[in-house]
């Protein structure tokens, strides 16, 4: 198992990249979220690795964070997402985005991604809602994965769905919520501060 690759970048485009490490260049497949944020030609550079191995060959897929590696790891595991798929919502959205999609159950922001039709979206939320329970801390976005508890009932949602209801997004609506509520606040307060800061 191949945990990262670490050299001098020899090249680079949309969806690949290649490492010289010692002399020797590592096809590294990349996603253009990846790619656009790779540094210039010559300069050193850590690809976190997932190594594909199957009946069409091997491949590598390259990462600038491990956070990025858990979020592929988890949208393959999805019946019907491959590496490619997974590349393109990644190369579309940051893991946290996609968590807050599985968390707002929006699947119309998650179908936005290449590639990605609203029935993948679907498939998507509901095969990975409870794996982001256990994988949220380690992507980086714990208080969306505590929001999901939430979700059926309490000040958060009620303040959620009248965010919604002026005509927010589900995914800006529930992100304003988590990031302004606190377990205390009243729905009208939470939808004050949210307010102000969707304004912003």
């Amino acid at each position: 198992m191949i945990a990262y690759v670490k050299g001098s970048l020899a090249f680079v485009d949309e969806r690949s990249a290649v490492v010289d490490v010692g002399g020797i260049g590592w096809l590294v497949n990349v996603s253009s979220a990846t790619a656009s944020r790779l540094p210039a030609r010559g300069t050193a550079v850590q690809l976190f690795t997932y190594h594909q191995s199957g009946e069409n060959g091997q491949a590598l897929h390259g990462f600038l964070t491990q956070e990025e590696l858990r979020m592929f790891t988890l949208l393959i595991s999805v019946s019907g997402i491959g590496p490619k798929v997974a590349s393109a919502i990644l190369g579309a959205m940051t893991p946290q985005e996609i968590i807050l999609c599985i968390v707002a159950q929006d699947a119309v922001a998650l179908s936005k991604a290449p590639g990605v039709g609203k029935k993948t979206a679907q498939r998507v939320m509901l095969e990975l809602k409870d794996k982001i329970k256990s994988a949220g801390e380690d992507i980086g976005e714990s208080a969306a994965v505590n929001f999901s508890s939430a979700t059926t009932g309490g000040a958060k949602q009620d303040a959620t769905d009248a965010l919604l209801a002026l005509g927010y997004g589900r995914t800006e609506a529930v992100q304003a919520v988590l990031e302004v509520a606190d377990s205390n606040m009243s729905a009208e307060t939470i939808i004050r501060l949210a307010l102000k800061k969707l304004a912003r």
